[in-house]
């Protein structure tokens, strides 16, 4: 090939990669750049007219994020609310492992052949591919402490055993608000991505190596923890990675429809706060500085996964 004639074709691919690279340069990089930019401005946004108004502050956000104070004798955070919404962020992700054995489960029993099991397949999936409003509208009506679901189906069980039972307030009781929004989220995504990852997965293992197992007297579970478990590690691995970034990045649409973040900041989220400082509050800097702050910890523990969790994935 003449170097004209390669001149041509680099073009032509610069061409066609254009348009990506510029939506891409647009709608993600510069706006990216503008936030780390206003993180280190005390950047507030008039409710009407729509004017900006910054002060560079340096590390006042971070400070201000992150830091603690000496009061009375004791340490106190510099922002309360942001390390209580961080807790309530890790104790919702811990339905992760529950999705994932869920899934994993559900998959095993998908793969299966068995009569009717596309059809099967296609009901578990539905969830994951309607609206996301509409299912939380849904398990709203699901909790309703008067009428929903499941305080009916408890009051029926109460009178089948001559008991005077009576379901929780699901949604506006900080006891029950997370396990509730948990127990919703572990119905969304166990029959979703995940699960169809799996049965991709478990159907790309050679059939020849159950046989091989077989012949050598080895049951169900032997098979599975010395082909199955090993076969399907690379899948794990990628699920947990990608559940766990979910994980820190969700919660705002379930709040938002479901519970606005109560009762008492129970189910306010990282993601939640963030909209709530950029849209309620027109704190634009100190929204920034906490997506920073979450971006940068997305990043270190998926570093840490790919480091440290590679090396009991099979290949």
């Amino acid at each position: 090939m003449n170097l004209k004639a390669r001149n041509r074709e680099t073009l032509t691919a610069i061409i066609f990669l254009l348009p990506n690279f510029l939506g891409f340069l647009v709608f993600a990089s510069i706006p990216v750049l503008v936030s780390l930019g206003l993180s280190f401005f005390d950047a507030q946004l008039a409710p009407w007219p729509q004017v900006l108004t910054a002060k560079f502050i340096g590390m006042g956000n971070f400070i201000k994020l992150l830091g603690f104070h000496l009061k009375d004798g004791a340490w106190i955070a510099n922002d309360p609310n942001f390390w209580k919404f961080t807790g309530n962020t890790l104790f919702l992700m811990m339905v992760i492992p529950f999705q994932i054995f869920g899934s994993l489960i559900l998959a095993l029993i998908m793969n299966q052949k068995l009569r009717g099991m596309v059809a099967f397949r296609t009901i578990y999936f539905l969830p994951t591919i309607a609206n996301g409003v509409a299912i939380y509208l849904l398990w709203q009506w699901v909790y309703n402490p008067n009428f929903g679901l499941l305080n009916s189906m408890i009051a029926r069980v109460g009178d089948v055993l001559n008991l005077k039972l009576q379901g929780p307030h699901w949604l506006s009781s900080e006891a029950w608000a997370k396990p509730s929004l948990m127990i919703m989220g572990l119905w969304v995504v166990i029959g979703g991505h995940n699960a169809i990852l799996y049965l991709a997965a478990l159907q790309n293992i050679p059939k020849d190596f159950y046989d091989a197992a077989s012949i050598d007297g080895a049951g169900p579970w032997k098979k599975f923890w010395s082909i199955t478990w090993p076969m399907i590690s690379p899948t794990t691995f990628f699920i947990t990675i990608m559940a766990v970034i979910f994980g820190f990045q969700s919660g705002f649409m379930q709040a938002y429809i479901m519970t606005r973040g109560g009762p008492n900041g129970a189910t306010t989220t990282l993601e939640y706060y963030i909209f709530k400082n950029l849209y309620e509050w027109q704190h634009v800097g100190y929204a920034a500085t906490i997506a920073w702050f979450l971006f940068i910890v997305i990043f270190i523990i998926t570093l840490l996964n790919w480091r440290f969790g590679g090396k009991v994935v099979h290949y």
